[in-house]
């Protein structure tokens, strides 16, 4: 079900509990077999010497938003931002190179420094230092700027629109000016957070778009100054379809992303990349087919196309999570497996859709702040010290480490998909990296229905979601109601249907570990097996080391049989053991010397006699 996150629930037009994603599965490839069978389980079959091409920065390099806690004792430490202990954790632990990181300043908190002038320059000085490492480590930071100033706004509120729009702008650009120009940073811009929401922004759909367009003349002003090139977009709503009236899917022309687009191309306005957020238990949500018969990425790309901008420009889900409707969600906690496991479904679905860069949200859970904001998001749990860091990382984590070490090569035969398992096969520079993962989504019957909500008209629509939303829906997809008794459209019947049976294998799957028969062949060499493994064994503060290690060697073809438990994420290194290749050369030459030297000493001895 379409579950508005924590910080994005709101009352929403009824569809919108329904309103998620179309179902996927990518084509593969004749030398990548799949095969389904209830007792041997699905096979996988790789040639190591078969084509690759280079992996996408999507699947390996990292994407998160920094975000955290809500609170610090030090007022010149961004409030919102992540503990710095766990900000060098990042660091040591993931390599940043080509990764995206989202950091949110906000307007009103800069403002509020300013009657102390050291204090203010300290807190750009905090921000610097995160970016100057982010950037020095070859990674990008989106900078979201958000909050209205006291005295700048309609009224005191910094979810307020602005009142004095020339006041605005020179802040605006001020800050970009410093950081883009006088530090000259790689960042790129993202004007307000969550804008559809009345908890982040009071005002108009027009009120939005001149926002926008003081922070775009800003931009361009400075790059005609400075001849720097300085990227900017928006608008990181909620969902792609949203709009500051309250839309649904059924309805894509009217939703805010349509309107920017259109209104920067009327304009001459820079827009350089399109955000959104999505939230969800659903790895396919942005699979979605809407009444276009396109795809969301497709259809947004066919905007741009239409108003003369660049349809290549990125697509961002600038902000995402497992989100199944609780502030305090146990499967991001100390059941974090099932979130875990989340990530890399969501994420391989996210570039089979289209989509260029995404954003975790977050670094570290939110508690204790004055805002009373309470959630655990984030990759690390904490719990609030003013002595010292108490907190660690979670099992999600750990899996963001193991999409890091994807190699930099993707074997072009490297699928292995059905609703619930995937594979992704690497190529590495000392062997192999191959990420198998085994989500099952436990709204799986709802989002079914989603993906076939365009194929209904409006009034067939809103009988099934209001049908989804009864008391009903338990007892329907429980079988406790049957479906006859039922008055129903005969394609809703149907659609209901296959969701019941889909639910009864979701639940079947959730008791009983997927089997996975490995091939490997052509490996020609000796490699060390390193294994290591996320499932409900660990979730909180988890080693990150090997599950099992061993040597492989002296065999041209390898086969295993791995069990992956439900919600479970396991990656298996091959690296070629070029010490024992030297040792098996030295013992070859040896012998060979040895031969050699035997058959010199018989010809020696004839020759004597």
């Amino acid at each position: 079900m379409c579950l508005i996150s924590w910080r994005e629930r709101t009352l929403r037009f009824p569809f919108l509990s329904l309103l998620f994603s179309v179902w996927f599965l990518f084509s593969l490839s004749m030398s990548s077999v799949l095969a389904q069978d209830g007792h041997n389980g699905l096979d996988f079959n790789l040639d190591i010497e078969g084509k690759t091409k280079a992996t996408p920065d999507i699947l390996r390099r990292p994407g998160i938003d920094l975000s955290g806690r809500g609170f610090h004792n030090d007022p010149t430490w961004p409030q919102n931002l992540a503990d710095l202990e766990v900000l060098a954790q990042l660091e040591q632990h993931l390599n940043l190179q080509g990764g995206i990181f989202r950091l949110q300043f906000d307007l009103w908190e800069f403002v509020q420094l300013a009657k102390n002038k050291q204090m203010q320059m300290e807190f750009l000085d905090n921000y610097s230092a995160v970016i100057k490492n982010i950037n020095a480590a070859g990674g990008i930071v989106i900078l979201n700027l958000y909050g209205m100033p006291p005295g700048l706004g309609k009224v005191l509120d910094k979810k307020s629109s602005p009142w004095d729009i020339k006041a605005f702008k020179k802040l605006v650009k001020d800050v970009i000016r410093y950081f883009s120009c006088l530090k000259e940073y790689t960042v790129w811009y993202e004007i307000w957070n969550a804008p559809d929401l009345e908890d982040f922004f009071l005002g108009e759909k027009k009120e939005y778009l001149n926002i926008y367009k003081v922070a775009a003349e800003s931009v361009r002003e400075l790059e005609r100054e400075t001849r720097r090139n300085i990227i900017i977009g928006g608008p990181g709503l909620t969902w792609w379809f949203q709009n500051l009236e309250g839309n649904n899917s059924l309805y894509p022309e009217k939703s805010l992303i349509y309107e920017l687009i259109r209104f920067c191309a009327q304009r001459r306005l820079p827009l350089d990349f399109i955000s959104w957020h999505a939230y969800t238990s659903d790895p396919f949500a942005e699979r979605e087919l809407t009444r276009y018969k396109k795809i969301v990425p497709e259809l947004i790309r066919e905007w741009l196309s239409y108003f003369g901008l660049d349809p290549t420009m990125p697509l961002i889900i600038s902000e995402w999570n497992f989100d199944a409707g609780l502030n305090f969600e146990p499967r991001r906690g100390w059941e974090s497996y099932v979130a875990a496991s989340f990530i890399p479904s969501r994420i391989r679905s996210m570039l089979a859709s289209g989509i260029d860069y995404q954003i975790f949200f977050c670094l570290e859970d939110f508690k204790g702040n004055k805002q009373g904001v309470n959630q655990n998001v984030g990759l690390f749990w904490f719990e609030p010290s003013y002595v010292k860091y108490i907190g660690g990382p979670k099992s999600m984590f750990n899996v963001m480490r193991m999409l890091n070490m994807l190699g930099s090569e993707m074997f072009l035969a490297s699928r292995l998909d059905n609703e619930f398992v995937g594979l992704i096969a690497t190529k590495t520079r000392t062997g192999l990296a191959l990420l198998l993962f085994n989500y099952i989504d436990p709204e799986i019957a709802k989002n079914y229905l989603s993906r076939h909500l365009s194929e209904l008209s409006a009034k067939q629509a809103r009988a099934l979601v209001n049908l989804v939303n009864s008391s009903k829906w338990e007892q329907i997809i429980n079988k406790s109601i049957p479906l006859k008794s039922l008055r129903l459209n005969k394609k809703i019947r149907a659609r209901l249907k296959e969701a019941i049976a889909l639910h009864d294998k979701a639940v079947s799957l959730m008791q009983n570990p997927q089997g996975v028969n490995l091939k490997l062949v052509n490996l020609k060499s000796n490699y060390t097996y390193k294994k290591y493994v996320v499932d409900k064994s660990c979730c909180l503060d988890c080693a990150f080391v090997p599950r099992e290690e061993k040597e492989i060697g002296g065999v041209d073809t390898y086969i295993e049989t791995l069990f992956l438990e439900p919600f479970s994420v396991v990656l298996i290194l091959l690296e070629e053991n070029t010490a024992a290749v030297s040792e098996l050369i030295e013992e070859s030459t040896e012998t060979f010397t040895t031969d050699e030297d035997k058959q010199e000493a018989e010809r020696d001895d004839v020759a004597g006699h």
